[in-house]
């Protein structure tokens, strides 16, 4: 007859033990978890943003870097010495595209973006602020 009465003083301690497992769990989710990708993408364009403007070479230079919604992290640029009136943004666009799929494509510092499939912009505007041309490149474009 001790059975029952044995079972029944290690319900308690079981719910115990669950409640207490349930709520460690909770609380390395709330406030141990790593941080979002998006969250990391936030972040490193601040980081980069500390340092901005910068002149990337004699024409170009970065203006800032943003994380935007749907996986996009886009950076903006002023050709320093281009007017639009005088510049032809499509013979532009079509030199510098290759050239930026190849570094997404092969540069160390652009894995986390590989393998979080994330489209990164670039952004062209003159020296006098008026858009020049936008090139995205996709993950189909870096993954082949």
């Amino acid at each position: 007859m001790q059975e029952p009465e044995k079972k029944k003083k290690n319900i308690p301690a079981l719910i115990g033990i669950v409640a207490g497992g349930l709520t460690m769990i909770l609380v390395q989710q709330f406030f141990f978890k790593a941080p979002s990708y998006d969250q990391q993408m936030m972040s490193a364009a601040s980081e980069i943003n500390k340092s901005c403007p910068m002149m990337v070479d004699q024409e170009t230079r970065l203006d800032n870097a943003v994380a935007l919604p749907e996986n996009v992290f886009q950076y903006n640029y002023t050709l320093v010495n281009m007017e639009k009136a005088s510049t032809d943004a499509s013979q532009l666009e079509n030199y510098l595209k290759p050239i930026l799929i190849n570094n997404v494509k092969s540069n160390p510092d652009m894995k986390i973006n590989r393998d979080n499939k994330t489209t990164m912009g670039y952004y062209y505007k003159d020296k006098n602020g008026e858009f020049l041309f936008k090139v995205l490149v996709t993950p189909d474009l870096y993954d082949n």
